[in-house]
């Protein structure tokens, strides 16, 4: 349905002056505290023998499940095509959505309660029609097309009630008033006359049919063949109940529904319907996935604030101030009483002075910002994100069904001690202990079965293979992610074995092979490592590219690393890496002449990836085995060939310098053979920028060498005016990656100018005050007294100083 409606129904044209005789359509906006009260006062008033719900009849099975005292909403029915379980649908409910209150009272009175929309097993199989074969349904006029826009009816009614914001006009006539009229904000529903819990439907029923008259189908043209169904169901039920059946479903198709159609004419619109097998269960929800911006059609601006209204007995805005106040508190902002009692009132008076019956979430957020805020939108975020949309994560019993790998899944994060949560958080893991290694390897696995739940991150603490850094959340979706990899098997392990597997020998390029080994030692997959081993072997050998070999060593020197550390036995993978490291040695050089621009760059980065892995395998490996001082030769004739790329021979260079395999009188050599006034400047600013270049601790280099930085600096201000503004670019790109401080102070060195030859730094005068070679006396006595605080040492007398 579009946008959700308004709460609406029509009783077939009867009047409520007392309990109206059924059947009742209770139109409702899907997820609404104010529809819910509606509805459950409704069913109350009315008592039918029946409920029926805007839902996939093949839940009526998994409706009983919904009084198990192990679920707590939000939760949502998946539906998913056995076949293709990446073809799935959800169906959300909220502890405030109507249909859910419908369904507990129904369980709870002991009344048949059933779903009538159109099957799972039509509206999957309609999910992607094909563009020859349209959905049948009415045929439709030009007039038609231009009249039936998608249209969003609680907007359009705002809008006629003179509302430029339709969830405030959704708050004052709806969620701000009781299901008798009054606006109590959050009270159960009352016992007033029976006829009063059934007028609000009526008598926005009507608003209905004027919208449907002016807008058709809103854009929908589907809706056709899901009233058509609802129908023929609702004709069932009334053959078998009688009148007294409640239907609640979305307000938009209340018209339809009381429309007098024939049983021909709806069977007509659904013949020839397209059909796949499906499978039905509950998941947990979020209420972050019940929020609009999150994508969902039928979303609300604020779950968490409707949560709110909902469950509040009495005086919602009191404690709504209350919950906002013990989130501030707990993130250390003084909040104190005070401010909740100043931040009611000033919500109230907003209320007023702007019309409306009670102040609504526009007025307190306000009022949260100006009273517990100080009107900063920073902490006020904090607010939106916690409790305004909230966190929560539903809950599903172990009984209901699941494909045989969530199950598995389960057990495991059982016996791990790992809960699924709807907020992000960090998971830090120490290897060495046993359930930290098997929660690690999970995470693999499951991340290696595209069940994103956690991504490893950089650690905040130690460094050592031995930890591990992951940042979870668990999203709804991933419930669809565990159902499409059950086709590889029946357990995480299973499964992750024969994906990898699978994976391995369907890979093309040897990088991805690499990078899967890496995955299984990762992710303990011991029964796919022969495979992959096998695959990569056959890749590395066929793959003469320098490149895809250098793009590849990465991945197996970090698996040798965490081999070691998970005690796996990785003697084939060291060989294939040695092997590759010696063919990379021999085809290195050749490769790096003859590149544009842009092929010099990429081999820059790969060649500082083949350094990083070097240097791993060179520390695991036996001695004597010379890759270490094979790769320094390398790296020489990298630096010293005029053939080569600057960009290339600058980073060689630096590289040598950085291990202690270079001189600094030999670097300096070097570049000043790179930046003499005969090699282009195009090609000096490229070796400049291999050399300092990027954020990897250039600038502090010219810092603390001053003839490094003279020759850069001689370089520069003797390029031709008419080539600089050709370098610039380059130059631009290699400064801008420094620290503003290093920048700063290299902008000073050079204002300075060089210290003469053969005379101190501390000679120098310089030319700031507080930035030079020397020490500033002044600035260095202002200190002292701080200092001496700080390492709780007694202040000297001021004569002793003087």
């Amino acid at each position: 349905m579009s946008g959700a409606a308004v709460a609406a129904a029509a009783p077939q044209g009867r009047t409520a002056t007392g309990p109206a005789a059924g059947p009742w359509l209770l139109g409702v906006r899907h997820h609404g505290p104010g529809s819910a009260r509606a509805v459950l006062a409704a069913l109350r008033t009315a008592r039918p023998a029946a409920v029926l719900i805007e839902g996939p009849p093949e839940g009526d099975a998994l409706l009983p499940l919904a009084a198990d005292p192990h679920m707590r909403p939000p939760v949502a029915l998946l539906a998913h095509a056995v076949d293709d379980p990446g073809r799935a649908s959800f169906w959300p409910m909220a502890a405030f959505s109507p249909e859910w209150v419908a369904i507990r009272w129904a369980l709870d009175h002991d009344v048949p309660v059933r779903f009538i929309d159109l099957p799972a097993a039509h509206s999957l199989a309609l999910k992607e029609p094909a563009p020859e074969e349209p959905v049948e349904g009415p045929e439709r006029t030009e007039e038609e097309e231009e009249v039936t826009p998608v249209v969003d009816p609680i907007r359009v009614l705002a809008e006629t009630a003179g509302y430029d914001d339709p969830e405030r006009w959704w708050e004052d006539v709806v969620e701000h008033r009781s299901p008798t009229g009054g606006t109590d904000g959050g009270a159960p529903p009352s016992e007033g006359p029976p006829g009063d819990a059934l007028a609000p439907f009526g008598a926005l029923a009507e608003a209905m049919g004027a919208l449907r008259e002016a807008y058709g189908d809103g854009g929908q043209p589907r809706d056709a063949v899901r009233e058509a169904y609802m129908r023929i169901q609702l004709r069932t039920a009334r053959k078998e109940f009688g009148d007294d059946v409640a239907v609640v479903c979305g307000a938009w198709h209340v018209p339809a529904l009381a429309a007098r159609t024939t049983l021909a004419a709806d069977r007509a619109l659904l013949k020839g319907l397209p059909k796949v097998r499906t499978d039905l269960t509950w998941v947990p929800w979020t209420h972050r996935r019940l929020a609009r911006r999150s994508g969902y059609g039928a979303g609300i601006d604020s779950p968490g604030w409707y949560g709110h209204l909902f469950e509040a007995a009495d005086r919602p805005i009191e404690r709504w101030m209350t919950k906002v106040a013990g989130l501030l508190r707990g993130e250390d902002r003084f909040v104190s009483t005070a401010h909740v009692i100043e931040a009611v009132r000033l919500a109230e008076t907003l209320a007023a002075l702007r019309g409306r019956p009670l102040a609504g979430l526009g007025e307190t957020t306000d009022a949260v910002r100006a009273v517990m805020c100080e009107g900063s939108d920073v902490p006020l975020t904090l607010v939106r994100d916690r409790l305004i949309v909230g966190e929560s994560l539903g809950e599903v019993p172990d009984t209901a069904p699941a494909v045989p790998l969530q199950r598995d899944l389960n057990r495991s994060l059982r016996t791990l001690r790992l809960k699924p949560e709807a907020s992000e958080r960090e998971l830090d893991l120490d290897l060495r202990k046993e359930t930290d290694a098997a929660r690690s390897r999970l995470l693999h696995r499951l991340r290696l079965l595209d069940v994103g739940w956690g991504d490893p991150v950089a650690g905040r603490g130690s460094t050592g293979t031995f930890r591990e850094s992951w940042r979870l959340r668990w999203e709804p979706e991933l419930y669809v992610r565990v159902a499409e990899a059950g086709v590889w098997g029946t357990t995480v392990l299973t499964a992750a074995t024969a994906k990898a597997a699978s994976q391995a020998v369907a890979a093309t390029a040897l990088s991805d092979v690499t990078a899967l080994a890496e995955h299984c030692l990762l992710a303990e997959l011991p029964d796919a490592l022969p495979v992959v081993m096998k695959a990569l072997a056959d890749r590395a050998a066929l793959d003469a590219d320098v490149g895809h070999l250098a793009d590849a060593l990465p991945a197996l020197a970090r698996s040798l690393r965490y081999g070691d550390v998970r005690s796996t036995d990785t003697a084939a993978l060291a060989e294939v890496a040695a092997g590759l490291a010696e063919r990379i040695c021999v085809g290195l050089p050749p490769a790096c002449t003859g590149l544009d621009p842009d092929g010099a760059e990429a081999l820059r980065g790969q060649v500082e990836a083949v350094h990083g892995a070097i240097g791993l395998l060179d520390t695991g490996a036996e001695p004597g085995t010379g890759l270490r001082e094979r790769w320094d030769a390398v790296l020489h004739k990298l630096a010293a060939r005029d053939a080569v790329a600057g960009i290339i021979r600058g980073r060689a260079t630096r590289l040598l310098l950085d291990e202690g395999r270079l001189a600094e009188d030999e670097a300096a050599r070097l570049m000043g053979l790179a930046l003499s006034p005969g090699t282009p400047p195009a090609d000096a600013a490229a070796w400049i920028e291999g050399f300092v270049g990027g954020a990897s601790g250039g600038g502090m280099l010219l810092v603390h060498d001053e003839g490094l930085l003279g020759l850069v600096d001689a370089w520069l201000t003797g390029v031709p005016a008419d080539q600089f503004t050709d370098v610039l670019p380059l130059l631009r790109r290699t400064f801008s990656a420094y620290e503003p401080g290093v920048r700063r102070t290299l902008g000073e060195l050079v204002r300075r100018g060089p210290v003469p030859e053969g005379a101190r730094r501390d000679d120098a005068a310089p030319a700031t005050g507080g930035f030079g070679p020397g020490i500033d006396p002044v600035r260095a006595d202002a200190v002292e007294p701080v200092l001496r605080l700080l390492l709780g040492r007694p202040s000297e007398p001021v004569e002793a100083a003087v």
